[in-house]
């Protein structure tokens, strides 16, 4: 990854700290939440102490009828309450007997999102007990149809837009957010939403999504989580015309003005936040996306989950396959559908782990790894016309027009697909895989749902029970000839939200490739001989927590060891520090 984007680059890398680049600013727990236990007693701030109807709608100390009565007199809420006092558990138990009322995942959506939005730690109970039921509910896929309905979900703001009238004035703008203490900023300007293309603004939906992962899988505290909007206008027309559309409606702006309001934009970020604030670019076109991560690598910690999230959580798919497939990873062919961020992040990253394990130059490992994209197999004889990014992976071969060719040409044991085009995996590219390999690897990767390159039926029944599968979105399991196979979830949400903890808690600068490797590593060591046998390339998600845990120790170590690690001294064992530094949802006591 690093050395892509060293040749996109100024060849710097992230270990060259420019000391001009630091701005004053950072992070601290004001109130001491994060320092206190749960049983201890804290104040619930706002601006003053919350108290009577304004405590009741405040969403972060707001407790329903959970609160005693000794807090409804102390705090003036007596009278505003129906007697009865409830247990956060009971609370909880009612909530998902009402969620699953609901026929349709949007109004499952709709209704975690009001929840969100009155009692901020019940909304977070719920989705880190039931995290298994809900995530595809408050992620993807159901998060791509709600950016798509956005404009007529709308209640209220729930991070900040930044357009194009603010150029000028962006931090201004960044200091109307009332948190002071932000960790990590989830950023999109909405041009390429999952598989959906251009949502403009109603893009929001993703990083409100991803920052409410970030707090439940990976323990960020959610007063540290700012999802951001950049607004430059859409290109979709349909959004154009929609009266009910909440963003600017124009043309997306592009070359010189994009790029200053974006250099704008990070340049506040870390004069208003500091040095160690993770910045994660989500949702950002191909010819974005690249620049943006290789323009700045070396002078902020920014992480695009597109290119290295995808890649890290795949790599460790493929090395967890290893104990399945036999062999070292260099023994193993690999052909990708989609040479775009994630294609090409997830090829990169592969090739990297590989000429680490075999001490192999990079350039010799990435010639075990093959790209189709929309004109056929990137080969030498294209090399002139494709896009930087695509140009390692031009090799001496014959042009090749379809998938299918190219999969009977180059008899791969590893097929990934990152195409964002449904149904591209068909049944004579499955049973073409199964014909050559005893235990093909397929991994239909795109989202959502609709746009998953083969259904998990198909693989399993296509192969005749032979592939090992896994996908971008859930499937259920999947019964053939009288066994059942349980798909795999290459879902990000099992490597950012531990990556996320493991900079913050280690108070990391920069992002190394090498916590990516060791994100990946730390993941596949998750996974038991028992979920192997079901077919499982990746643990379940109800251990989410625990793993989000190893992983952040893992990427802390890393970190540690490269130098980049400001917090000090280090801990002396990373996973208790990393599960102490997570965000508990449990009600606090209140004086």
């Amino acid at each position: 990854m690093e050395s892509t984007m060293n040749e996109l680059g100024n060849a710097a890398s992230v270990l060259d700290i420019d000391p001009k680049t630091a701005v004053g600013g950072g992070v601290e727990d004001v109130y001491g939440e994060d320092f206190a236990t749960e049983d201890q007693l804290i104040t619930p701030w706002t601006v003053s102490v919350a108290s009577g109807y304004s405590l009741l709608r405040d969403p972060r100390h707001n407790k329903g009828l959970a609160f005693t009565e000794k807090e409804r007199d102390a705090h003036y809420l007596s009278g505003l309450l129906p007697p009865v006092v409830l247990s956060q558990q009971l609370q909880e138990k009612k909530l998902m007997n009402s969620i699953r009322q609901y026929q349709l995942p949007i109004q499952k959506y709709m209704a975690m999102m009001e929840l969100e939005e009155r009692n901020e730690r019940l909304f977070y109970k719920l989705l880190i007990d039931n995290v298994e039921e809900l995530l595809p509910v408050v992620y993807t896929p159901t998060v791509g149809e709600a950016c798509q309905k956005y404009g007529s979900i709308f209640r209220r703001p729930q991070g900040l837009y930044i357009s194009l009238k603010e150029k000028g004035r962006v931090l201004d703008v960044l200091k109307n957010w009332p948190e002071r203490s932000i960790q990590v900023i989830v950023v999109t300007d909405g041009e390429r939403i999952l598989g959906l293309g251009d949502l403009g603004c109603q893009g929001m939906g993703i990083p409100v999504g991803k920052l409410s992962l970030y707090t439940a899988l990976g323990g960020i505290r959610p007063s540290a989580c700012l999802p951001i909007t950049i607004d430059v206008g859409t290109n979709n027309e349909k959004l154009l015309n929609d009266e009910f559309y909440i963003g600017l409606k124009q043309k997306r702006a592009t070359g010189q003005e994009y790029s200053e309001l974006l250099h704008e934009f990070m340049s506040a970020v870390k004069q208003c936040y500091g040095e160690k604030v993770l910045i994660q670019f989500e949702d950002f076109a191909n010819h974005n996306a690249f620049e943006l991560l290789a323009k700045y690598r070396t002078s902020h910690l920014v992480f695009n989950d597109d290119i290295q999230g995808t890649a890290s959580v795949v790599l460790s798919g493929v090395v967890s396959a290893l104990r399945v497939l036999g062999g070292s990873l260099a023994d193993h062919k690999f052909l990708f559908l989609g040479a775009g961020e994630a294609g090409t992040g997830i090829a990169e990253l592969i090739a990297l782990e590989m000429s680490k394990r075999t001490n192999t130059p990079l350039e010799e490992c990435r010639k075990r790894i093959y790209l189709v994209d929309s004109k056929g197999l990137i080969v030498k004889s294209r090399f002139e016309s494709l896009q930087h990014f695509k140009q390692p992976w031009a090799h001496d071969h014959e042009p090749v027009k379809t998938l299918l060719e190219a999969v009977n040409a180059l008899k791969p044991t590893v097929l990934i697909g990152a195409s964002g085009m449904g149904k591209t995996f068909t049944k004579e590219v499955v049973e073409a895989m199964s014909s050559f390999n005893e235990r093909p690897l397929i991994m239909a990767l795109s989202n959502p749902t609709s746009q998953a390159e083969c259904t998990a039926e198909e693989a399993y029944s296509w192969s005749k029970g032979k592939a090992i599968f896994a996908s971008g979105s859930p499937f259920d399991p999947v019964e053939y000839e009288g066994k059942v196979f349980v798909p795999g979830q290459g879902n990000n949400a099992y490597i950012f939200p531990g990556f996320g903890l493991g900079v913050v808690m280690s108070g990391a600068i920069r992002v190394h490739d090498d916590m990516l490797l060791a994100a990946s590593e730390a993941l596949a060591e998750q996974v038991t001989d028992a979920e192997y046998e079901k077919g499982l390339i990746y643990p379940p998600f109800s251990k989410i927590r625990k793993i989000s845990a190893e992983i952040a120790a893992k990427v802390a170590a890393k970190a540690y060891e490269l130098g980049l690690a400001s917090r000090l001294p280090r801990p002396a064992n990373l996973v208790k520090y990393a599960e102490s530094c997570m965000y508990s949802p449990v009600y606090r006591n209140y004086r």
